[in-house]
């Protein structure tokens, strides 16, 4: 049976390696999938050589503490892979593991499709001539980078973001809300700090203070916290803990984001996937993010674009506001969401724009991505 090698780094990528799997076995049942892979990809049949979690890193400074064994992994992999003998190669975002996979696994004679296009439109358009040594095939999610890897003569595919065939165009906020057992005419805010660890523990007490702060201006707001994992959970737990918050109305869950960002009528979120799920759902949100010194300031002089949540990137200003590093403060991220949920006006033109940006993005991405991968069979 033919073989598909493939790697997912997190979350995220595992999701979209699930729906493409499913996508691809559509059209070859026969196809075999090996590599690295999270739960929702196994459960559509890939098969894990390594635990997802040991690419779930994130950070300059974290990468390198991990770089060793990291690099060890990525041999071991390499030599896996070009023993097996795939038809063809999949890396799933994590460029900074996966293109150095695709490059060995390239050498050797092995197309290599790359599914997410890295963020070269933000800070990385240095790095195209490593892509083009890397990728026989990019398969881009935004309707702007194609234009980037044709110039550099990257062969590359427009197919959508998947997320935008999921989450519907109108979204349920008062069934959301009866799932959850919130009150209708409550303020619910909704905050997600993250799905790996170090992002928790870098947001987890600054959340709770903000929640702390919103209740002093605005009494009777409900705060809902989806973590995927009892480790992020744990991590939360604790931060209330030593704010001496228990008295606070936050309410932790177990997994359900999209449910809980539904129900919410603002979004707290840490920058990343989550900002554009947000953003399909039509909740308007304040994004923002703390890592390391170091990472930081490292990060900030890479930067071309003056925002860097996706919502911010695609409509290509600012449409929600961004309070990073610094600014990343109880008072400020107090301030910006409450100005947001109390100004009616302001809700409806951020509705209305991520509605456009929603039917940008709805593009049936899984059958597009599948029958540029299956073009790339040999």
């Amino acid at each position: 049976m033919p073989i598909i090698g493939i790697v997912a780094g997190e979350s995220s990528g595992d999701l979209l390696g699930s729906h493409l799997i499913r996508a691809l076995k559509k059209h070859r049942p026969d196809l075999q999938f090996v590599g690295i892979a999270g739960p929702k990809m196994q459960a559509e049949g890939a098969r894990t050589l390594f635990p997802m979690e040991r690419l779930s890193i994130r950070g300059y400074l974290e990468v390198l503490r991990h770089l060793p064994g990291l690099l060890r992994l990525r041999r071991q992999l390499a030599r896996d892979l070009i023993e097996a003998r795939p038809e063809l190669f999949i890396g799933i975002d994590a460029p900074d593991f996966n293109f150095g996979l695709e490059r060995k696994l390239k050498r050797r004679g092995i197309p290599t499709v790359h599914y997410v296009s890295p963020s070269i439109w933000a800070w990385r358009r240095g790095k195209m001539s490593k892509i083009k040594r890397a990728v026989s095939h990019m398969l881009a999610l935004f309707p702007f980078e194609p234009d980037l890897y044709k110039e550099a003569g990257v062969p590359v595919s427009y197919v959508g973001h998947p997320l935008a065939d999921i989450l519907p165009i109108e979204p349920d906020q008062v069934q959301a809300r009866q799932n959850l057992k919130l009150k209708a005419g409550q303020v619910v805010i909704a905050m997600l700090p993250g799905s790996r660890q170090s992002e928790v523990r870098q947001l987890a007490a600054l959340y709770v203070q903000t929640a702390r702060k919103m209740l002093e201006h605005q009494p009777g707001i409900q705060f809902v916290v989806p973590l995927i994992t009892r480790e992020t959970r744990r991590i939360f737990e604790q931060a209330i803990y030593d704010e001496k918050a228990e008295e606070l109305p936050i309410n932790i869950l177990f997994g359900h984001a999209h449910m809980a960002m539904e129900a919410a009528d603002a979004v707290i979120v840490a920058s990343g996937t989550a900002t554009l799920e947000a953003a399909l759902l039509k909740r308007p949100m304040v994004i923002t993010y703390r890592m390391p010194w170091l990472s930081w300031q490292i990060l900030k002089r890479m930067l071309y674009l003056p925002y860097v949540g996706l919502p911010n990137v695609l409509a290509g200003r600012f449409v929600v506001p961004e309070l990073l590093q610094h600014n990343a403060t109880p008072e400020k991220l107090s301030e910006a969401t409450l100005k947001m949920v109390n100004d009616k006006t302001q809700m409806e033109e951020i509705k209305a724009e991520f509605t456009r940006i929603h039917h940008l993005l709805r593009q049936n991405t899984e059958e597009k991505a599948a029958s540029a991968i299956l073009a790339c069979l040999p």
